[in-house]
């Protein structure tokens, strides 16, 4: 079977170990925690000529120690911590933080932590299945839509098992939570044109992703076949109409990136100088948190042992606040939101989003639609990037459907590059539909390419974007 449902016995065996650390460093530190991480997850690929199982990119094992000496917080990871090497690394954790630095050593604080010891637990619900299965069933899939013009689909399941354990001298946090991804990138050639389309969704349930399989499947060869007849845009502002991966896009580069804390600490984002101003229509308000809805970013807590939150970005178009690390938080005289995590435990926690969205309005999809003389609703992501210090913010999306006189023509333009000032797109936003979704099948990279999984998603919204 894919999942365990239950904490795994190398965090419960190595719990005794960890908490004996961190009362003898106790004695010489004035803070001292542990963070013990134990993921595990397998990929399950199936096309029309391979399949491949292999562990996902978030497996990992191992343990990062963090102390508070000479001014400076020091973090030494390793893959393990036993009875045979616990001197050593007791040993090479105090030479590292009592080195002499060429930095000028600042005044640090100690963490102020509230004291609390518990468990926490999300199972995989529902029917779980073996590789096997999930093999059988996805080959019968690439079987069925391999057909005419789609000559190949690339799909997978992917099944991750995250189990992690913080340990202080005021807390004792675990947690066990299981999330399932699925995709399918569909392949369709005319002549000698070749085009792609991707569909993906993430799920707390195993069988809630084999039960939407069909789905997937049917939307990315649906597009693969559509692109086909896709002619370039004509360069120019155009009123849009975004799907809820956009929507997320824009969340996630507008007001995601720009709101990063940490890069208010090296005063690198404009945002820090905006906090309680208007930046964008007042029919937006924006989430970002592990608590904020359930997602591939939904964890009980952070790496820094910080609960996880609901923060609220964006209110009504008024920028409330960012989001945080436990380090950047304290630098700045402010309370941490939950947002420190690693790539791994290889690699230092940064303030990175989890799951990052607008609220949805009032108006339907459909008067939204018909709201439109000419433009286009734009759908599904390719990549974005912003520029937090002068909030441009460039967002690429696979496709967009010609919309005029309020319905749609059949024509569709592809690929839409949209960009401009951070502001001016998020101020022009004059509808928001009443339904959202939030997907969770991404991940975002940051620092030296280090990538967390992340949700972003949302509202439809109408807008004015310049799109070349």
């Amino acid at each position: 079977m894919m999942y365990s449902n239950k904490v795994s016995k190398f965090l419960l065996k190595r719990k005794p170990l960890v908490r004996k650390l961190i009362d003898v460093l106790s004695n010489e530190f004035e803070y001292v925690s542990c963070l013990v991480t134990d993921v595990k997850g397998t990929r399950i690929v199936v096309d029309k000529t391979v399949t491949n199982v292999t562990p996902t990119s978030l497996t990992e094992s191992g343990f990062v120690v963090r102390v508070l000496g000479k001014n400076v917080y020091t973090e030494y990871s390793i893959n393990d911590i036993n009875d045979k090497n616990f001197n050593f690394v007791l040993e090479e954790i105090k030479k590292e933080a009592l080195k002499k630095r060429n930095i000028e050593p600042v005044k640090t604080i100690k963490f102020d932590e509230e004291e609390i010891t518990k468990t926490f637990i999300r199972n995989n619900k529902g029917q779980d299945f073996k590789e096997d299965e999930i093999i059988d069933i996805l080959t019968k899939k690439v079987n069925e839509y391999v057909k005419d013009e789609i000559i190949n689909v690339y799909s997978f399941i992917e099944c991750n098992e995250y189990q992690k354990m913080f340990i202080s001298k005021k807390k004792e946090l675990i947690q066990y939570y299981t999330w399932t991804n699925s995709a399918a990138f569909a392949i369709s050639r005319v002549e000698s044109s070749i085009k792609e389309a991707y569909s993906g969704n993430g799920y707390p349930s195993l069988e809630e992703a084999i039960n939407d399989l069909d789905e997937v499947f049917k939307y990315s060869t649906k597009v693969a076949k559509d692109l086909q007849k896709a002619k370039p845009p004509t360069p120019g502002i155009y009123t849009i109409i975004t799907n809820p991966s956009i929507t997320g896009l824009i969340a996630h580069e507008a007001f995601g990136h720009g709101v990063e804390m940490d890069m208010y600490v090296k005063d690198r984002a404009k945002s820090k100088d905006y906090i309680g101003k208007s930046v964008a229509s007042p029919l937006i308000t924006m989430h970002d948190g592990a608590k904020a809805t359930l997602s591939s970013a939904s964890y009980f807590f952070d790496d820094d042992g910080v609960l996880a939150q609901d923060t609220v970005i964006i209110d009504k178009g008024i920028l409330k606040r960012g989001i945080s690390d436990a380090l950047s938080a304290l630098e700045l005289g402010t309370s941490p939101t939950g947002n420190g995590r690693r790539e791994s435990y290889k690699r230092k926690s940064y303030t990175r989003m989890t799951n990052t969205f607008f609220s949805k309005g009032k108006s339907t999809l459909e008067d939204m639609i018909k709201s439109v003389d000419f433009g286009y609703y734009i759908c599904d992501t390719n990549n974005g990037m912003e520029d937090p210090k002068n909030w441009g913010i460039q967002c690429t999306a696979s496709y967009g459907l010609e919309i005029k006189d309020g319905k749609f023509t059949g024509n569709i333009i592809s690929p839409v590059v949209m960009s401009g000032y951070v502001i001016d797109l998020l101020e022009s936003i004059s509808m928001v539909s009443n339904k959202e979704k939030v997907i969770g099948s991404g991940s975002c990279g940051k620092g030296y390419k280090e990538w967390v999984r992340v949700s972003d998603g949302g509202a439809s919204i109408k807008a004015r974007v310049k799109i070349g």
